[in-house]
């Protein structure tokens, strides 16, 4: 099963996806909100390179956990976006995965700027990669 992973942000969403075994996220792309949303060819195109059986949408709980407007606002936004791709949705929590992300290009040498168009893709594979994480541990079990 392959797994595509969105960080829905206002303006853009940064794009991940896992490998077919469910071992390893990968970051894909950004495109614009409106592109994803509307379901674009753009964003078309990423669903048949990538053929994915299950959306992970990214949730932002606040620092106490819980789902606030926004949170409430992206799940929305995901259930549309699922409908269109004909998928089922699921939330992840990823607090702390934009920073983390930054933290890990500033590791890497880019700057602020250079940054701008690649943290929501990071992003979206850290929390993917920590649900695979999670499900593969509990299958384990």
């Amino acid at each position: 099963m392959r797994v595509l992973a969105l960080d829905i942000g206002e303006v853009r969403v940064g794009i991940a996806v896992s490998d077919a075994s469910e071992t390893l996220a990968m970051p894909v792309k950004v495109l614009p909100f409106q592109e994803v949303y509307t379901h674009a060819r753009t964003f078309r195109r990423v669903l048949e390179d990538y053929e994915p059986d299950l959306l992970v949408c990214g949730l932002p709980r606040t620092l106490a956990g819980d789902v606030g407007a926004q949170a409430q606002k992206l799940m929305e936004q995901a259930q549309t976006i699922a409908r269109a791709c004909n998928l089922d949705v699921t939330f992840v929590d990823e607090r702390l995965s934009s920073a983390q992300a930054k933290r890990i290009l500033r590791e890497q040498g880019y700057s602020e700027k250079q940054m701008r168009g690649h943290i929501d893709m990071i992003a979206a594979s850290l929390f993917l990669q920590a649900w695979l994480d999670e499900r593969r541990g509990r299958s384990c079990h």
